[in-house]
């Protein structure tokens, strides 16, 4: 299964599934081309160390600086969306993997790969999931509710944000004296393992 693999940050997730399809002759997936939203994302550079073909679909390098300044969030949305699916496409991607991905998917790439888009979502979903939950402010909601368990889960996604199927948790205890930060330092390891085992499960499903 030849996955896209995007991303807007450091590339934790990224490498975890590098590291995992290097040590592995019989992975059931290759990584196709690594396509991320920012310029500034330092697992491009995770990527190309890896001999991966990268890309850039940022609101900028798809509509140029005088059509990004003017456009409207929803606008840029969809313009970066589309622009993702055609570079995964392009790539011949069979599967799109989200790996701290930030932009909310819109547009025709849903549909085009539906069934076979998954996601990390840093909590225990349903819980702490939706627009605005992402990285600190889930940790931060997690323990202002004085949840007692968190973790991470794996899901493919659909036109809702954070409301498709799960494919994998992995859970962790809340301690007492947590801060997001702690929190996250407990949960980030198994993100990694659960990335990993979602991705091979997709695989399973698409054969």
């Amino acid at each position: 299964m030849n996955i896209a693999v995007l991303v807007s940050g450091g590339g934790t997730n990224l490498q975890a599934l590098i590291d995992y399809e290097k040590a592995h002759a019989d992975c059931p997936y290759h990584i196709c081309v690594v396509i991320a939203d920012t310029k500034k994302a330092f697992a491009l550079e995770r990527a190309r160390q890896a001999g991966i073909a990268v890309r850039v679909v940022s609101p900028v390098a798809v509509l140029g600086a005088e059509r990004a300044a003017a456009a409207s969030k929803e606008e840029k949305r969809v313009a970066v969306s589309d622009a993702a699916l055609a570079a995964a496409q392009a790539a011949g991607a069979d599967a799109i993997v989200l790996a701290g991905w930030l932009t909310v998917l819109a547009g025709d790439i849903i549909s085009a790969y539906g069934g076979r888009i998954v996601n990390l979502h840093p909590a225990l979903l349903p819980k702490f999931g939706g627009v605005g939950m992402w990285g600190h402010f889930v940790h931060e909601a997690v323990l202002a509710a004085h949840e007692t368990e968190s973790g991470c889960t794996v899901h493919l996604v659909d036109a809702g944000c954070d409301t498709g199927k799960i494919l994998v948790q992995k859970k962790v205890p809340v301690l007492a004296g947590d801060t997001p930060e702690t929190l996250y330092a407990r949960i980030a390891p198994h993100e990694h393992e659960a990335m990993i085992e979602g991705v091979c499960l997709l695989a399973q499903l698409l054969a």
